[in-house]
């Protein structure tokens, strides 16, 4: 006969706790193997990433470049509006402008 391993053995042998091997048991009885090693969806957006690693570069480059003419530094509307115009993004709103530039940290002032 085979021997089974308790749950206390299976945590300990593959590094998790009892608790969360439990719980992956309990998912995969309900929703199946795919929702265990699937890539996990979150509640947020399915729309695709456009503000990648790339545009972050493009962004904080415009950034610490000069100002436009009148002005003595970049305003987040003013970097929203200059990526619009540079055909960089679409359209981009301030606040998400704002948020790039916080996770870059990277402040105007």
């Amino acid at each position: 006969t085979t021997e089974h391993w308790t749950v206390n053995q299976t945590s300990k042998a593959v590094g998790l706790s009892e608790r969360t091997l439990n719980h992956l048991k309990e998912k995969f009885v309900s929703q199946g193997l795919d929702s265990i090693i699937g890539p996990k969806l979150t509640g947020k957006s399915k729309r695709p990433v456009i503000f990648d690693g790339a545009f972050e570069a493009k962004l904080t480059q415009l950034a610490c470049s000069e100002p436009p003419e009148g002005r003595t530094r970049w305003t987040v509307r003013l970097l929203a509006d200059k990526l619009v115009e540079l055909e960089i993004v679409e359209k981009i709103s301030p606040m998400t402008v704002q948020r790039v530039l916080k996770k870059t940290n990277l402040s105007l002032t």
